[in-house]
Order: C-alpha cells, then sequence, then structure tokens
C-alpha cells in the first residue's frame, strides 16, 4: 500500500456515481474528493445527488447534478455526451468511475475526449447472459482498474483477464477500502454520544449486538434472528440486545418480513429493528459485538472494518473480503454463511469469554483496522494511481 500522498496542484479528477445516498462507495467517494482537494486538486463529483451532497462539498469537491443512474441507452450516450462537454470546459485530467450505469457514459466521454479512465470495483457483479457481461465489462475496460480485495479482483480476472482489452498487471490494482480513523476513534467519542445510542437502542444491563448494514435479504438479518432465537433458548435468562440498524431503501416487504419473524420468534423484547442511524461510531461502541451475516459474499464490507477500529470485535460470514479483514480467533470470528446454528455458537462463545479475553480481542480489533485499513492509505493509493496515469507511467 502507499502511504505518500502525491502533489495535484493544477489537476482535476472527476469522480462519477449515480447518487449520494449512502454506502460504502459513496463514503469512498467523499473521501477521495477530500483527498484530491487536500493534495492541490480540483475535486468534481457527478451523481443524482443525495444527503451525502453537503458533506461532499463542505469537503470542498464541486457536485455536478446529472442523471446518471439510468440504464436507458439513449439516456447513457447523451449523458455521454454532456460529460465530454464537463470534462472539456473543465479541463479534467481523469475521469473515474465506481458503478456500471455512468461508467458507460463515463468511458464514452474519455474516449472522445481522451482523458484517462478508471474505475473501481466496489462490488462483484455476476452475469448469466452475454448481454449482461458485456454490460459489466465496462468496469474493467479502464486505463486502470481498481479492486477493493483481493477477493475481489480475483473475481475480476477470472471473468475478464483473457480479454484483449482487460489492463496489464501495473494497472490492475488492489486497494483496499479504510476506515477514517479520526471518525472511527473510540477516544473520540463524547458522553452525549455515547448516551444518544444507549437512548436510542437500549440494552443498558444486556449483552449488545450490532448488526448494521441495509435491510436486504442477504446481508443476513434474518440468519441473526433466528441465531438469537438458539441464543435464547440455550442461556434462558441471560439477557441479550439485537439492533438492526440500516434503511429498508423501499424494502417495506422485507422490513415487514423481519418484524413478523421477530414477533412468531418470541423476540420483540430482545430486538430492536432501528433504521438509518447517522453516527455508526457511537452504534459500534454501543455494541458489545457486531455481526455481518451476510449469505453473499461481501466484496470488502466496511462494517468489518469500522467495527475493528472502534475496538468492537466482529463475527462475520467466511468469505468475500471478511477473510481479509478479520483475523480468526483473534480480531473476530468467521463463520459458514448462513449457518444460524454457527453464529448462535460463536455468540455463546463471546459471551462466556472472561473480561480480559474480550479486552485483548478489543486491542486487537483496533491495531488490526489502524495498520492496515485507514482512510488514509486508501486515499493515498487512488491518488498515487491518477498521478501515475497522468505521468503516463505504471501503477503498482
Amino acid at each position: 500500500m502507499v502511504n505518500s500522498t502525491p502533489d495535484l496542484s493544477g489537476v482535476t479528477i472527476l469522480q462519477i456515481i449515480p447518487q449520494l445516498e449512502t454506502g460504502g462507495a459513496e463514503r469512498t467517494t467523499l473521501e477521495v474528493g477530500k483527498a484530491i482537494v487536500a493534495a492541490g486538486g480540483r475535486s468534481l463529483v457527478v451523481s443524482e445527488g443525495g444527503p451525502m451532497t453537503q458533506e461532499l462539498t463542505r469537503d470542498g469537491s464541486t457536485h455536478i447534478e446529472m442523471p446518471v443512474s439510468s440504464k436507458n441507452p439513449m439516456l447513457i450516450a447523451a449523458n455521454g455526451q454532456a460529460l465530454a462537454k464537463l470534462i472539456t470546459d473543465e479541463g479534467v485530467s481523469i475521469i473515474h468511475a465506481r458503478s456500471r450505469a455512468p461508467a458507460w457514459s463515463a468511458f464514452q466521454a474519455a474516449r472522445k475526449t481522451g482523458i484517462k479512465y478508471v474505475t473501481t470495483y466496489h462490488g462483484i457483479y455476476w452475469a448469466k447472459s452475454s448481454l449482461k457481461r458485456l454490460y459489466n465489462s465496462v468496469m474493467a475496460r479502464g486505463d486502470a482498474v481498481i479492486a477493493n480485495s483481493d477477493y475481489t479482483a480475483a473475481a475480476v480476472r477470472d471473468a475478464y483477464g483473457e480479454k484483449k482489452w482487460f489492463p496489464d498487471e501495473d494497472h490492475f490494482i488492489t486497494i483496499p477500502r479504510g476506515a477514517d480513523l479520526s471518525r472511527f476513534d473510540p477516544d473520540a467519542l463524547t458522553a452525549d454520544r455515547k448516551a444518544a445510542a444507549l437512548a436510542a437502542f437500549g440494552g443498558a444491563e444486556a449483552l449488545r449486538i450490532l448488526l448494521p448494514g441495509r435491510l436486504t435479504e442477504w446481508k443476513g438479518q434474518e440468519v441473526l434472528l433466528n441465531a438469537a432465537f438458539t441464543l435464547q433458548k440455550r442461556e434462558g435468562a441471560v439477557p441479550f440486545r439485537v439492533v438492526l440498524t440500516g434503511s429498508a431503501q423501499g424494502r417495506d416487504e422485507y422490513e415487514a418480513h423481519l418484524r413478523a419473524l421477530t414477533e412468531e420468534l418470541g423476540l420483540t423484547h430482545a430486538v430492536h429493528i432501528h433504521g438509518h442511524w447517522d453516527d455508526m461510531p457511537a452504534a459500534y461502541d454501543w455494541a458489545d459485538v457486531t455481526v455481518s451475516a451476510s449469505t453473499r459474499p461481501e466484496a470488502f464490507g466496511r462494517v468489518a472494518v469500522e467495527s475493528q477500529a472502534m475496538g468492537t470485535p466482529v463475527i462475520a460470514s467466511a468469505h468475500g473480503g471478511a477473510l481479509e479483514t478479520i483475523a480468526d480467533g483473534e480480531t473476530g470470528w468467521l463463520t459458514p454463511p448462513g449457518d444460524a446454528d454457527a453464529l448462535a455458537q460463536a455468540l455463546h462463545n463471546f459471551m462466556h469469554l472472561r473480561k480480559d479475553a474480550k479486552s485483548s480481542i478489543s486491542a486487537a480489533a483496533r491495531a488490526r483496522a489502524v495498520s492496515l485499513f485507514s482512510t488514509e492509505a486508501m486515499t493515498a493509493a487512488t491518488l498515487c494511481v491518477y498521478k501515475r496515469l497522468i505521468q503516463g507511467q505504471g501503477s503498482e
């Protein structure tokens, strides 16, 4: 990982992402934009906007609203023309796409204007048809292609590594996502923020279990609820509190299903489905243990890193990025995906750890996040990719 940040004085970088609502790709967009400005460059971001726009502009980036989430071919082409004009008017050196639909517009604009085109894989795009594989392929056609984990890199290489247009090894780079260690810092939390989380989530005298993530089936909320049911049967009167944070984002039927399942399992006293929660450092601090029960592999999984940065150990599904972010038995635990019984066993084991053992795991979790997964390392490595492309050099 690159540790020094290059000088980007006089350079304009344009990032493009569908929306600035919530999520890891959106957060990374903001972090890289802030780093570009700090390095003396000019940061432009094209999206359809959203709640994170205010933070983006506060940190020095300029936001340009454009309907770039649409998959309509005619609108994608029109966006490409608009982006080409924007690139010319603003003197953009690099356009960096973080999602497929806007990536096609960015690809078109980059080829028309002759600037460098960069992509980041924030997730794995599966395809069962040749048409879908073609649609997905735009993310692998960059002058530089960034993967957010070794797991992601292996999947991309397996899908497109034999294509003649696939970038060489110097331009296919793994840059793990980072956590903002100034934000995710246990010592930075105020008593008021801690009290607000406790008031919102409850569980003052209970084992506190947190599952952050949007309410969608593959994030594993149902797996955790079934594990909690098993834990309740096994532990009897021992109190615990399960909190699910994250927006349903229109998946009202799934949220209703989770609430019905909670009642069916007799867990209404122990489970709180909170919805969106802004202060994630306080949420991780509230928790004794964080669960990431995804039934599909996470390409990276920022929850594991952010939680560890706050000194809160993680129990995660043993696939995808979690195999890289969690040291099993040292900073957290890995369990088979979708296995509620194994998750219940891991929670049982954690519950019965000695206090000194929990403290040791907490310290190790924080140390791992600090040493391997900082925002500073991620943004510095990304800016070095930009600098080397501008200079016509290879990327490491």
